[in-house]
């Protein structure tokens, strides 16, 4: 039997099913119950050279002073200084 064989053969083949969606809220990966977390629920954005908290909260809030709400949700990625923050990281944008 060949590498492409298993692709010309009509056997009882059946289709792939669709992997089952994960049910709303559950876990995330550190076991947390993401049920209830506002920050769980909200959108990400992935930084990009030359952004700011403020740059990002000013494009998806319309106000640049709201940068505190993307600050306090991504507090353990971004650490103690929120002015540190690094291309490629992937943020959490709480719903407000």
């Amino acid at each position: 039997m060949g590498l492409f064989d298993f692709l010309s053969d009509k056997g009882e083949q059946k289709p792939v099913e669709p992997a089952a969606k994960p049910a709303a809220g559950g876990t995330d990966f550190f076991g947390n119950n993401t049920a209830n977390n506002p920050v769980a629920t909200g959108n990400t954005y992935t930084v990009v050279s030359g952004d700011s908290l403020s740059k990002i909260a000013k494009n998806h809030y319309g106000d640049a002073a709201k940068w505190h709400q993307i600050y306090e949700a991504n507090k353990s990625l971004i650490g103690n200084n929120p002015d540190h923050i690094e291309v490629g990281q992937v943020l959490t944008l709480p719903s407000l």
